[in-house]
């Protein structure tokens, strides 16, 4: 008897709490990366420590004369690269002005560090609220559990190797194998859920004076204000390429299968004898 032919059927992939948060958590960090990049420009270097040694970053962006030619300059520890047009000098030509990241990167494009830190604040509350309301509803509805979290034949070896040679030759599960995450996107979702997000939040509030004073162990937790600060600063990259390779993956797994699975909840997936 032959398997019956294949068919495409729709799986239910995410509940409402983790579509509306993720849409909202996308507005909030959109907003708090523009607007962070606003702030980091006041002062477009890093330290670690307590205080800042301005004399010796481990990191900065600036304009230089060299040779005789105004020039973006960025340095991380030893290297010194020129990046004239992206760090350290931008804008259009004959009006280049010294700032860290170009304009287009921050909010607002112009120079305005009192609003960038409201919208930044403001924005970090709602992040932080809407994360909350994440982490409650999947933990209630069973999303944590059922979903992200490895089951124990996706931590074999073997199979940990075959999903990373999978990806790597942009070949994904398909049939039932694309009913549930692969290990590679849960483990990476946990990391960025429960390490790497609340690592943000407590390095921004680890800027904060007024916490300082009530809580002055949290900026030691991270080795010094400046510490948590330059950590702020990793963890948004980290962030920003976490998004970057999400959103690459979705481009080439099927952008409107995931869209559609995040707006309406639903997955489509092919079922039965494959071609």
């Amino acid at each position: 008897m032959s398997d019956p032919p294949s068919a495409e059927v729709l799986v239910r992939r995410h509940a409402l709490v983790t579509r509306v948060t993720h849409w909202i958590n996308l507005l909030a960090m959109l907003v708090l990366l523009g607007s962070g990049l606003q702030i980091f420009n006041a002062h477009p270097a890093l330290y670690w420590g307590d205080v800042a040694v301005f004399a010796e970053p481990w990191a900065a962006m600036q304009a230089k004369e060299l040779g005789g030619e105004r020039v973006g300059i960025t340095r991380i520890g030893d290297l010194t690269l020129q990046t004239t047009g992206l760090f350290g000098l931008s804008g259009e030509p004959g009006a280049q002005e010294a700032r860290g990241f170009p304009s287009w990167a921050t909010l607002p494009g112009y120079r305005d560090l009192a609003s960038g830190r409201r919208w930044h604040f403001f924005f970090a509350w709602l992040f932080a609220l809407n994360g909350l309301v994440y982490l409650a509803g999947s933990l209630v509805n069973g999303h944590v559990r059922r979903d992200l979290l490895p089951e124990r034949d996706q931590l074999k070896p073997r199979h940990l190797l075959r999903e990373i040679a999978d990806h790597a030759r942009l070949r994904f599960p398909k049939g039932e194998e694309a009913r549930r995450y692969n290990a590679l996107q849960k483990l990476t979702y946990l990391a960025v859920i429960f390490v790497l997000l609340p690592a943000m939040v407590a390095t921004g509030l680890s800027m904060s004076p007024g916490l300082n004073a009530g809580f002055p162990w949290l900026p030691e937790l991270f080795g010094g204000r400046q510490s948590a600060r330059t950590l702020h600063f990793i963890s948004a990259g980290l962030i920003v390429a976490f998004v970057v390779v999400h959103v690459l993956m979705v481009l080439v797994s099927g952008p409107v299968n995931s869209l559609r699975a995040m707006i309406t909840g639903r997955f489509a997936i092919r079922v039965g004898a494959q071609p």
